[in-house]
């Protein structure tokens, strides 16, 4: 099982969409393993953000996800990272598919309610960001089952 990052942005949980959109989540069937609520600080979105730094528009986006506090999670499921950026749709809200998180719930580019990681390498990075190893979990899935044929696909 593969393993991946989300963040729910400080205009998700202004919004009081926290609950819907984990909901989402689980019902297509990935596993939380990780999940707190954190107040991003300067030091850790410049780490996060890393690559736009010299970009005109960092300092909105810094302002953006220190705005209110974020909810991490980290979610387990057969390609998970594949899975989550699908099911969150394309950066821009208003050009994502009807259907996806961001088509549904979005209208901005920025205030675009969730940060997935966008490939295994920075998943795994990203979740040592976020998370201490201690507050993962690994834990049976009942589910499992009725999620996955027996081999695993």
């Amino acid at each position: 099982m593969e393993r991946t990052l989300i963040l729910l942005k400080p205009c998700t949980v202004q919004r009081r969409l926290i609950g819907e959109i984990i909901n989402r989540i689980e019902r297509k069937g990935l596993r939380i393993v990780g999940m707190k609520m954190m107040q991003l600080t300067d030091e850790l979105l410049n780490e996060h953000y890393a690559h736009l730094a010299e970009r005109p528009f960092f300092k909105f986006v810094k302002a953006s996800m220190m705005a209110a506090p974020v909810v991490a999670l980290c979610v387990e499921g057969c390609e998970a990272v594949e899975v989550v950026r699908t099911i969150t749709g394309a950066t821009n809200g208003r050009k994502a598919a009807p259907g996806t998180i961001r088509g549904d719930y979005s209208m901005s580019g920025q205030e675009n309610i969730i940060h997935a990681s966008d490939s295994t390498e920075n998943a795994a990075i990203e979740i040592k960001r976020f998370f201490k190893s201690e507050e993962l979990f690994d834990y049976a899935d009942p589910l499992a089952q009725y999620l996955y044929s027996p081999d695993g696909v």
